[in-house]
């Protein structure tokens, strides 16, 4: 059985002040049904990880570079981010892509020093509006899983987040219909690529608009094992409703 899991992503948002968020949370879900994880930016990863100690609540960071070390000004080193206390790292977001301009080989070699480095990677699929609308939307996630996980990768290294790019931040949420054909589609090509085990072995999450009034619909969807969860997770009253309603599922 595939563990189900709760990942929120604070994108360039939190200080000091508000990891007391993360204290919130646990003290809500001090013994949960699901894995929690939440990724703060790089400046507090080290705050959270010692706050959230052997607690319920595990925490990752929210990109890496594939070198290990270099003159890299500015780079954060996937061995940094263990270093620090991330036990994983978000990798192939849509604003990554589209605002940094990363290619899926790109994120694929992040992956594999990723996974090296012992950090569970969610590696984010998605497309655009446009790309919908011309019902491109499986050739579009087809090949960016196909070039951005790595060999290297099973169910304990690899999370993928299906997050469609139109759906971020917009409030506009896909129907289940649509969830439901991505997630299958995806879990067929893993278990065609890396055998049964494997690929019926690799949690999928949904994100895009996940809130806790649309989170147990999109949590019924088949091979939904979780969510991907960004401007509702940044406060525990607002991401433990979600959590919730994963246990629920």
């Amino acid at each position: 059985m595939r563990r189900k899991l709760a990942a929120g992503n604070w994108k360039m948002n939190g200080t000091l002040a508000d990891l007391g968020e993360l204290d919130s949370l646990a003290e809500t879900h001090p013994t949960p049904g699901v894995d929690i994880l939440v990724c703060p930016p790089a400046t507090l990863i080290s705050a959270a990880a010692a706050r959230a100690g052997k607690g319920p609540i595990q925490i990752g960071g929210q990109d890496c570079h594939h070198a290990d070390q270099g003159a890299l000004t500015g780079d954060v080193s996937a061995l940094m981010l263990a270093d620090a206390g991330a036990h994983a790292v978000i990798l192939g977001h849509s604003e990554r892509r589209e605002g940094h301009g990363e290619t899926s080989e790109e994120v694929r070699a992040k992956a594999k020093t990723a996974q090296a480095a012992s950090l569970m990677t969610v590696i984010c699929l998605g497309e655009s509006l446009g790309q919908r609308e011309a019902t491109n939307t499986l050739d579009i996630i087809g090949a960016q899983l196909s070039l951005s996980v790595p060999d290297s990768s099973n169910g304990e290294n690899l999370v993928i987040a299906y997050e469609p790019i139109w759906a971020i931040g917009s409030g506009l949420t896909p129907s289940p219909d649509q969830i439901g054909e991505v997630h299958d589609f995806i879990r067929a090509r893993l278990e065609k690529r890396f055998g049964a085990g494997v690929g019926r072995s690799v949690r999928l999450l949904y994100g895009g608009s996940v809130k806790p009034d649309n989170a147990a619909e999109i949590f019924a969807v088949s091979n939904v094992d979780g969510a991907l969860v960004g401007g509702a997770s940044l406060r525990a009253a607002d991401f433990s409703p979600i959590i919730t309603a994963l246990e629920s599922a």
